[in-house]
């Protein structure tokens, strides 16, 4: 009788024992719920401010999915709506790209897409390489011109089933300009987002956007929304509303952070990016948990240090960077450059870019005069 009663209990001991493990919340003691194993990272950065060279340091890699500013669909398709009103809709798609869910794509692209439909498809290595493409080996360095001849010829799905075959999907973006909207993101279970804030004199910014004035219209009026002006002061309200959003993006994300935020955001300058490539680009992946490997090194050096000066607006090749960055001290009038430190002012004292005050200093001020401040 007193065994079959110690068996009954110890019975009721393994019930219990069962649905404590199973079924109440975890103690204090029990480890948390782990990050998703991939890896999310968003460039986040405005035109004509080495962006595309910056994303391709994160597409050639062989463990990256890369797109190249997927929201341009977004604008082409509602580009009657102010970029205030489309920053939801915009953080949506960048949301289903960053889990590859390219469905949302549907909204702003005909039924009948091919992968070649996507904007600037060729610049992703990964749609360049297998499965998306399979007449290049994933480890290779692709440029976008070979890509573009070989490549064009696949449905739109081998863009989704590509981006499940890597451990990091890597998107530039130049299309927020507030980065408290991308805090669901950053508050996203399903993602491990991090996110690289590039950003590049203002000065040069208004050199390169000159040369592609018509080619960014649309987007500039978009921009300026109700604030649309004509005539010479358009260029320059637009480089003040870009400012701004810099100076509230780095002290958003530099500055009082909330928690989850935390080793999540690094401020990137473009100019030290071209003054160390190698230790820069060192800096991004180390932060992006990704390893330089010496394929890598070496395309980085070779693309920095070449001879030509970029004089094709949106294609990466080799040039010298380090020249081109500072073609606007020799281009821009300085009449032009007082109005751009006059609406940027704010930008450039936080990101430190020292003003200039006359031609002859902008002419003559070494480098490590103009960019002395933050350069660590």
């Amino acid at each position: 009788m007193v065994k079959s009663r110690r068996v009954h209990v110890l019975l009721i001991l393994i019930v219990l024992s069962f649905l404590l493990v199973h079924f109440l919340p975890c103690s204090n003691n029990a480890p948390l719920e782990e990050k998703p194993s991939l890896i999310h990272v968003l460039i986040l950065s405005s035109w004509r401010s080495g962006s595309s060279f910056t994303g391709q340091i994160f597409s050639q890699h062989p463990s990256v999915f890369y797109l190249m500013e997927p929201a341009w669909h977004v604008w082409v398709k509602m580009y009657q709506n102010s970029a205030k009103v489309l920053h939801m809709a915009v953080r949506d798609l960048v949301r289903s790209v960053f889990l590859c869910d390219m469905s949302v794509f549907d909204a702003y692209m005909s039924s009948q897409k091919k992968k070649s439909d996507l904007f600037q498809w060729e610049t992703s290595r990964a749609l360049c390489s297998p499965p998306a493409c399979d007449l290049f080996n994933r480890t290779d360095i692709i440029t976008a011109g070979n890509c573009k001849k070989i490549c064009s010829k696949y449905p739109f799905s081998k863009v989704e089933e590509a981006c499940k075959t890597y451990s990091h999907i890597a998107i530039k973006e130049v299309r927020f300009f507030d980065l408290k909207v991308l805090y669901p993101l950053l508050t996203d279970p399903s993602l491990n987002l991090k996110i690289i804030h590039l950003v590049r004199d203002p000065r040069a910014v208004f050199r390169s956007r000159e040369n592609t004035v018509a080619d960014l219209k649309r987007d500039s009026n978009i921009i300026l929304g109700s604030q649309r002006t004509k005539g010479e002061m358009g260029p320059y309200n637009t480089m003040q509303i870009i400012c701004k959003s810099h100076v509230e993006i780095y002290k958003a994300g530099s500055q009082a952070t909330p928690s989850f935020l935390k080793d999540r955001y690094l401020l990137v300058r473009y100019e030290d990016i071209v003054r160390d490539p190698l230790a820069r680009a060192a800096q991004m992946y180390r932060f992006a948990e990704l390893h330089f490997t010496p394929e890598l090194q070496k395309w980085v050096h070779n693309i920095t240090h070449g001879k030509g000066l970029g004089a094709q607006a949106f294609q990466i090749g080799s040039r010298d960077a380090q020249r081109v960055s500072q073609a606007w001290r020799k281009t821009l009038p300085f009449q032009k450059i007082e109005k751009v430190q006059k609406v940027c002012k704010d930008a450039m004292d936080l990101l430190g870019y020292r003003l200039v005050h006359s031609e002859e200093e902008q002419k003559n001020m070494s480098l490590d005069l103009l960019f002395a401040q933050n350069s660590s």
